[in-house]
């Protein structure tokens, strides 16, 4: 039995946005192990046209992820939440290893357990060139 991650659902508008506000500081740090931690051991994602099972699957994605998005950097918005769910919008910059800089926005909606891991996360992400000045993220 893992410890309760605080805050545990049904979520209020101020822990909705707690919960927000620490996955987006967490995904921040872009450490694979410290942001995989926030969800269950059999969660369940979808990102993008990529189906995860597993806190240890999401792991590995979240290192091929900043291998290729460098320079990550995140904010989430929420934009609902009822009982043990959330839904938030969010943007974030990054560059691939060629310079190219990119801003890609989407939309999460998440799953918690009682103990306040996210049990389910699924991401509809859309990316869209940008030039290196027209950064707002920073």
């Amino acid at each position: 039995m893992e410890d309760k991650r605080l805050p545990v659902p049904p979520f209020t508008l101020e822990t909705a946005l707690q919960k927000v506000q620490a996955a987006e500081d967490a995904w921040n740090t872009k450490d694979p192990h410290k942001v995989s931690l926030a969800y269950t051991p059999d969660t369940e994602w979808r990102n993008r046209d990529e189906f995860l099972f597993g806190r240890e699957e999401a792991k590995a994605f979240l290192q091929r992820k900043w291998q290729k998005e460098l320079d990550y950097i995140l904010k989430k918005s929420l934009w609902c939440f009822a009982d043990n769910r959330i839904a938030v919008r969010f943007e974030y910059e990054w560059h691939d290893a060629n310079n190219n800089w990119f801003r890609s926005y989407g939309n999460e909606n998440w799953e918690f357990d009682e103990n306040g891991y996210m049990a389910k996360r699924f991401a509809s992400i859309n990316d869209v060139p940008i030039k290196e000045s027209e950064r707002t993220l920073k």
